[in-house]
């Protein structure tokens, strides 16, 4: 079994063994919160939460190697940008620094502005795991909360394939090709890297993970079945 299955289906068993222990909590009836529909309104509270708790875990173990795992990429390519400089010619090192600085700026917004999911789904699962308090805390105010994360982190990834990134992409790195061969003169590499960043960035954009789009899709549908 892949590790990322490990604890989605913990999840579930827990709230199977929970639903086990208390017949009467286990299907509790909540209103679906606006935006979702009336797919799932039928189903008990219970295994609303549980499908999106597990499916949220899912994706957020998927955005975090994307976040690292380009993360490092790239930081290993600035590295290899600035190794060689004791050792090109002095009108050759803007080449170096140019490459070095447009992979700082790839690894910036992995850093500042990661998927929402993350945040999310640890969030979520922590509400789940608390410990019983002195107010119980009510079944469809979980869910409601677990549908808008549901929602939030759906929209969150589409907006991270929008047009506009993909545009801003090939200009970007269209100019910091510019600015070496109008600016130095430095024909090939402004070429290497205008088609070299470009495709870097949407490799980047086209790898991030998109699983709550689908989630939200069958969610919506009401077809809670929980594999991956």
């Amino acid at each position: 079994m892949p590790p990322s299955c490990v604890l989605p289906l913990v999840v579930v068993s827990s709230f199977t063994a929970a639903a086990a222990a208390s017949p009467a909590r286990a299907a509790t009836r909540c209103p679906t919160h606006a935006g979702i529909g009336d797919g799932p309104a039928a189903i008990p509270g219970e295994a609303r939460l549980e499908w999106i708790d597990a499916h949220l875990t899912h994706t957020a173990q998927r955005a975090r190697r994307w976040t690292w795992g380009w993360g490092i990429a790239l930081g290993v390519g600035t590295v290899a940008n600035l190794a060689p400089l004791p050792f090109v010619a002095r009108e050759d090192r803007v080449d170096w620094y140019t490459g070095a600085a447009t992979t700082v700026i790839g690894i910036v917004p992995l850093l500042i502005a990661p998927l929402d999911v993350v945040d999310d789904a640890r969030a979520l699962r922590a509400r789940i795991a608390a410990p019983p308090s002195p107010v119980q805390v009510d079944m469809c105010a979980l869910v409601d909360d677990a549908e808008t994360r549901l929602l939030r982190d759906a929209q969150n990834q589409a907006d991270g394939q929008r047009w506009w990134l993909h545009a801003g992409n090939v200009l970007l790195n269209t100019g910091v090709g510019a600015f070496l061969a109008f600016g130095f003169h430095h024909w090939g590499a402004g070429a290497w890297n205008a088609v070299g960043g470009s495709l870097i960035g949407e490799a980047i954009i086209l790898t991030q993970p998109t699983g709550t789009i689908t989630d939200l899709r069958r969610y919506r549908d009401g077809a809670l079945t929980i594999a991956f």
